[in-house]
């Protein structure tokens, strides 16, 4: 089967599965694993924000959803000529990826008959039907089972292992300029994590918000992690809105490859986030995943 992705979680997902040699399409953004876009082509593009601050991003993005456009550009020629059987899409966050729809009128108008899976979980347990279905609609349903067994079994272990201990209020910070709620699966990874989620929107979009809801929410932790950022830029930013917080533990975590992709290192971020809240019962995480900054 012929796989094209244009989510990097997808992608992790795919891979994940022992399905990497037959994924051939990605996205510009697809870097897990990191060969993910080794002899694949690239098949939607956008721009590169790198350089550009929190504030700066959020009107682009704002300007360009005003105005009826798209952050992501399809290129569909290189599509239609990859041939694919099934092309992994969302529907979920049109900032986050191309909707399901355009890439369905795409295929429409260039003849391409392949089959489209829109992947769009609210929560962590919906993350985990999303990979079951995958591997269903790919012919592993065995692997994805098997990936999910081992994933829940992670769960169950850091349950076991802050049951009963107290639970500290945590307030996730999604963006910093202006600041955004935590929303869809990240309060799930919170509360497997042994914490309570504040200022969140457990299941629903991340939203807008302002920095007295973070602070009359009373947190014992703040974690930023904003979304698209690995742990430095998750790092710079969170030392911005310090001062926010005055007597309260601020702490950066590894957003993009932890918290904000709903794919299998979802697990991973549980046990990060458990290593912030419980670090004498739970295993120290690997370096470059988290950091206290006040």
């Amino acid at each position: 089967m012929r796989l094209v992705s244009l989510l990097p979680s997808a992608t992790e997902i795919v891979y994940a599965l022992g399905l990497g040699d037959d994924l051939v399409g990605v996205t510009f953004e697809c870097d897990e694993p990191p060969t993910a876009r080794v002899d694949k082509t690239v098949v939607v593009g956008g721009r590169d924000t790198r350089g550009m601050s929190p504030g700066e991003i959020d009107h682009y993005v704002k300007t360009r959803m005003a105005a009826g456009a798209d952050l992501y550009t399809l290129h569909a020629d290189a599509l239609a000529g990859l041939s694919p059987d099934l092309i992994l899409t969302q529907d979920l966050c049109r900032v986050c990826a191309l909707p399901a729809g355009h890439v369905s009128d795409a295929l429409d108008y260039l003849g391409c008959r392949a089959d489209v899976l829109s992947l769009d979980p609210h929560t962590l347990d919906e993350v985990f039907d999303t990979i079951l279905a995958v591997g269903a609609r790919t012919g592993v349903p065995g692997r994805a089972e098997k990936l999910i067994a081992g994933l829940r079994a992670r769960l169950a272990a850091i349950a076991s292992a802050v049951a009963g201990r107290p639970r500290p209020r945590v307030a996730v910070v999604e963006w910093v300029d202006p600041p955004f709620t935590a929303g869809h699966w990240v309060p799930d990874l919170v509360r497997a994590a042994g914490g309570e989620p504040v200022a969140a929107r457990p299941g629903a979009r991340s939203v807008e918000t302002t920095w007295p809801e973070f602070t009359d929410a009373a947190p014992d932790v703040v974690l930023v992690a904003p979304c698209g950022f690995h742990l430095d830029g998750a790092a710079q930013q969170a030392r911005t809105v310090a001062p926010e917080f005055p007597s309260t533990p601020v702490w950066a975590i590894d957003a993009d490859g932890l918290v904000v992709r709903p794919g299998p290192r979802l697990v991973n971020g549980v046990e990060a986030i458990a290593a912030i809240l419980h670090p004498d019962a739970v295993p120290e995480p690997p370096e470059g995943v988290i950091a206290r900054v006040a």
